[in-house]
């Protein structure tokens, strides 16, 4: 070897790109800092950095979120350009998204949800606001999580039955903890008979039941569904990594501080903060009003007892609910269906995932 190539084979860069070539620890420790989409173009450099994106991605489990609240400067709804900047950012690989905005800027998407009214959002950082005018919306990206399972289903008045029930895991699922529901349309003729369809299998189950009543979903197109006719859409989560609880604050609860001694019964629950998201479902006679023109009450009562949690959800034309919790060793007594349907309140509810 001449001294030319003592040189090149001592210099930093030659030593820099053994390294990131051969060793497996190094690579996978500085993959740790490069955001999802960026590492799975990086995954296609060779073998090793492909191997060791993909521990990378198996490892984040990480719940993440984006919220937005308009107008916005383009001619889409105001969550559209937050969530295209702040996917090159996320350290997640979404399997499952669960939206929700207040317009009809949306059209032809999968599993989204529009609420005509109200989307209270937040992070830890983030103090989360009720938003009664204007746009808003949130996105809660859900990745693969080991011993969760998160399905979506769909059912209109024609796809309704006990087999499709089983299917979507609603039923005869021992393992099903929690299940997010969202009634369109229930407001047409044979809406409410429906509702009670879904809801009475549900009530006899150890699941929490929690959502409303809103105007609209978003859904790939069903031969079974016509527009203007009712169904649901929602999520069953089920596994033994999934916790849940919930609290209902009834119509007597008209003042802040009833409004945080009934969220703080939530913490009996003693659900870990980490993954665990809260879920605001009010009526939509709720809210400024309701509470003599203070505005954000029950979601700063959210905050102010789980800081570093973040709460989404919308003001809707119903609420679905109870107080109940959901753990390993729970214990539950019967619900029944109608002590689920409400009006005039608000569901407040913690979901934990892994």
């Amino acid at each position: 070897m001449d001294e030319k190539q003592d040189f090149a084979a001592n210099s930093p860069e030659s030593k820099a790109a053994y390294v990131l070539s051969n060793v497996v620890e190094v690579v996978e420790l500085i993959l740790t800092f490069v955001p999802t989409k960026s590492l799975l173009r990086i995954a296609s450099v060779c073998r090793l950095w492909r191997n060791c994106a993909r521990r990378v991605v198996r490892t984040q489990q990480t719940l993440t979120w984006v919220s937005a609240c308009g107008p916005s400067d383009c001619q889409v709804h105001a969550l559209c350009p937050a969530l295209q900047e702040e996917v090159e950012k996320v350290f997640v690989l979404p399997k499952t998204v669960f939206a929700m905005v207040d317009c009809d800027a949306f059209t032809g998407q999968d599993h989204y949800y529009r609420q005509n009214k109200v989307t209270p959002s937040g992070s830890g950082v983030q103090h989360p606001k009720e938003y009664q005018s204007g746009e808003a919306g949130f996105a809660v990206l859900l990745p693969s999580i080991e011993g969760v399972n998160i399905k979506p289903f769909h059912f209109c008045k024609k796809s309704m039955s006990p087999t499709a029930l089983k299917e979507a895991g609603l039923v005869d699922n021992p393992d099903l903890r929690v299940v997010m529901l969202f009634v369109y349309e229930a407001h047409i003729s044979g809406g409410a008979r429906f509702v009670n369809q879904i809801l009475d299998p549900l009530a006899k189950s150890k699941a929490l039941i929690t959502g409303g009543l809103v105007e609209t979903v978003f859904s790939p197109t069903r031969q079974c569904c016509r527009q203007g006719e009712f169904g649901v859409m929602g999520l069953a989560l089920s596994g033994p990594k999934v916790q849940g609880a919930s609290v209902l604050l009834d119509q007597d609860v008209v003042c802040p501080k009833t409004a945080e001694a009934t969220i703080r019964r939530l913490k009996a629950a003693k659900i870990p903060e980490r993954n665990t998201v809260g879920l605001m479902f009010a009526c939509l006679g709720r809210g400024q009003n309701y509470y003599h023109d203070q505005a954000n009450v029950e979601a700063d009562a959210f905050h102010k007892v789980f800081p570093n949690i973040p709460v989404f959800g919308f003001f809707g034309n119903g609420e679905i609910g109870c107080d109940r919790i959901v753990r390993d060793d729970y214990t539950l007594c019967e619900t029944d269906t109608e002590s689920l349907q409400h009006e005039y309140t608000t569901v407040m509810t913690l979901v934990h995932l892994g």
